[in-house]
């Protein structure tokens, strides 16, 4: 029975990647996204509720002081008795100083509370995305490279930070404005309404189109722009400089970033110019519309239409106030076509369904058998392999009691790892069962599965950050009396206390300060300070030269001390005490037996370990020459 993830709804697996992001490449994205754009700001119901109300005040005390102007001039300026009406006229004046007062006051606070929900929208939406990444399996982060990553988080998120901080309350107060000012124009002057809109429906064509060709060099922006982040992880981290200047290859590293900086940079140009003509000829149109007007007013005194000289200049107002949110619709439309390509990225992401799930009915490591591991006919397929592809783990079955020492040895690429990563469900099995404290390991809460197991790798991670903090990602609230009393079972306290900041100690970006011995050693005394039951070591010391491997050895002999342990061993002299060995070759366990048992049958744990001492022997021979 599989617990492993399956579909949900629209949801789509971690392998499926490729497939929905061709189908993102082509679907309508802006109508399929605006429902799930909207969910992001249900939290923000009652801010936004505010803001909208606003708005809508905003807008509609815009169109009053063009209303107002007719009525200076044709009331204050020029009445029908000729002589201007001072009085009135300061009147119509101050009721307009006060409505630009009062509209500023609710243009800034619109502004603070836009900016407030965009900002609080996208900060909410970044954690979400960070927390679904942590989510995912193993398998996903092998296959994606970390700055791709990096950008969606980084990048996509923050290229629709404008959208979600301004959209909203843009379209909203643009769109009253608009339809304000065409009422207050119609109730000025019809005919000459007409005029001013008779060529819309070609401007709102052009600017779809515009907004496709936009959303279309978006899509190839981001993805460049995640080429370069990715370029910019690989080659700036501490082992990519380490590389490039072993090899001497800083300028092809420069040209490697040259080129698709260049790519960006093209791609930036496009994208800033795309529009450009459209938004001209907009300006243009918006811009001859006064002189139109003049024309078509002339023409219409001359067929007897009564149009006085204050229709003429509040129609003219009202027109030109019209072009800043006409002109802001438009934006609005064609960067919400350009976003929905950073949307669509991001909902990709947060549409991957994690292959590794928790039961509903999940429960805890049952206590009573704690430390006991036990494979049974374990079938294990990377989950981009092909179905009729030869597996990578082909019908494993073995038993580790409480307390045992059991290793694991043979050549590389034979699945001695992936043996070790099923045990914490860091993969899901393909088929059979994987059994922790007597429980399938699908069946176990992860946090009491994982906190069942510790790993202790060859590869070691330290954070950039002090020696106590790196201990305390086991165990946070650690005193500093279990962080000694771990280090000093690790053999490394004395080491530490002989730094001048002791455990305050900065170790570099993944340790690079420390020796490898000594980080080894610390990764040991994180592990000890978790204390799990089951502790695996995966070619712990394979790295190490010959006195560090001892130091660490010694470490790694008192972590296994009580512990129920799983070695994955390249040097075989590091696991000939143990109490079962199995020997892996082409994902199958082909022997098992004591380091005696297994001499003597003379198989292939026989041939690895004569191999291995004559490579010794001609070592320690080439030394004394």
């Amino acid at each position: 029975m599989s617990m492993g993830g399956g579909r949900r709804g629209s949801r789509v697996s971690s392998g499926d990647i490729e497939a929905q992001r061709a189908a993102n490449a082509e679907a309508p994205r802006i109508p399929d996204l605006l429902p799930r754009i909207a969910q992001l700001f249900r939290p923000h119901r009652a801010a936004l509720g505010i803001t909208i109300s606003l708005v809508l005040v905003s807008a509609a005390l815009s169109v009053a002081p063009p209303l107002l102007t007719q009525q200076a001039f044709d009331v204050g300026l020029f009445p029908p008795e000729g002589t201007p009406d001072v009085p009135v006229l300061l009147q119509i004046v101050g009721l307009m100083l006060g409505l630009w007062v009062v509209s500023a006051g609710l243009g800034i606070a619109q502004t603070h509370l836009t900016a407030t929900i965009g900002n609080s929208v996208m900060a909410q939406l970044r954690v979400r995305l960070f927390a679904h990444l942590q989510s995912m399996e193993l398998g996903f982060f092998t296959r994606t490279k970390t700055g791709v990553i990096q950008s969606r988080l980084q990048n996509d998120v923050g290229g629709v930070a404008g959208v979600l901080s301004n959209t909203v309350s843009s379209v909203i107060g643009n769109t009253v404005t608009v339809i304000a000012a065409f009422v207050a124009m119609l109730l000025l002057s019809w005919q000459l309404t007409i005029v001013a809109v008779v060529l819309l429906p070609v401007l709102v064509i052009a600017q779809r189109r515009v907004g496709q060709v936009r959303a279309r060099i978006a899509t190839k922006t981001q993805e460049s722009l995640s080429d370069m982040t990715a370029i910019t992880q690989e080659a700036l981290s501490v082992s990519g400089i380490l590389l490039a200047k072993s090899f001497y290859r800083q300028e092809s590293e420069v040209e490697r970033y040259r080129r698709e900086n260049d790519t960006q940079r093209g791609l930036q140009v496009q994208l800033a110019m795309s529009g450009q003509w459209f938004f001209a000829l907009v300006n243009v149109f918006l811009s001859v519309i006064p002189a139109v007007v003049y024309l078509v007013a002339a023409w219409l005194l001359q067929m007897d239409v009564a149009v006085t000289a204050g229709t003429i200049v509040a129609f003219t107002t009202v027109q030109a106030r019209l072009t800043f949110p006409l002109m802001g619709l438009m934006r609005v439309a064609l960067d919400l076509q350009t976003s929905g390509a950073l949307f669509a990225r991001i909902f990709e992401y947060l549409d991957l369904e994690p292959r590794i799930v928790e039961a509903p009915d999940a429960r805890d490591v049952d206590e009573a058998q704690r430390g006991r591991v036990r494979f049974d006919d374990v079938v294990f397929r990377y989950p981009d392999a092909a179905d009729d592809s030869t597996p990578t783990l082909d019908g494993i079955s073995f038993c580790v009691e409480p307390g045992q020492f059991v290793a694991f040895v043979g050549p590389s690429g034979a699945g001695k790892t992936t043996i070790s990563y099923l045990v914490p469900r860091l993969h899901e099995v393909t088929s059979g069962v994987v059994e922790v404290a007597g429980v399938d390991v699908r069946a176990l809460r992860q946090q009491s599965l994982i906190d069942h197991v510790g790993i202790v790798s060859q590869e070691t991670y330290l954070f950039h950050a002090s020696i106590a903090e790196n201990l305390r990602y086991a165990k946070p609230h650690a005193t500093d009396a279990e962080l000694e009393a771990a280090c000093r079972a690790a053999s490394i306290h004395d080491t530490i206390d002989s730094f001048p900041d002791r455990y305050d100690t900065i170790v570099g970006e993944r340790g690079y300060r420390l020796s490898g011995g000594e980080k080894q050693r610390v990764a040991i005394a994180r592990v000890l300070l978790k204390d799990p039951p089951v502790l695996i070591l995966d070619e712990a010391t394979s790295a190490l030269d010959s006195v560090s491997e001892r130091v660490v050895q010694a470490a790694l002999d008192t972590a296994s001390r009580g512990r129920t342990t799983i070695a994955i061993a390249h040097r075989l002299s590091t696991i000939s005490a143990a109490d079962v060995i199995h020997v892996v070759d082409h994902g199958r366990i082909v022997e098992s037996g004591t380091h005696g048992d297994l001499i003597e049958l003379g198989g292939v744990y026989a041939r690895l370990v004569a191999q291995q001492s004559a490579d010794y022997d001609r070592s320690a021979s080439s030394s004394t020459m």
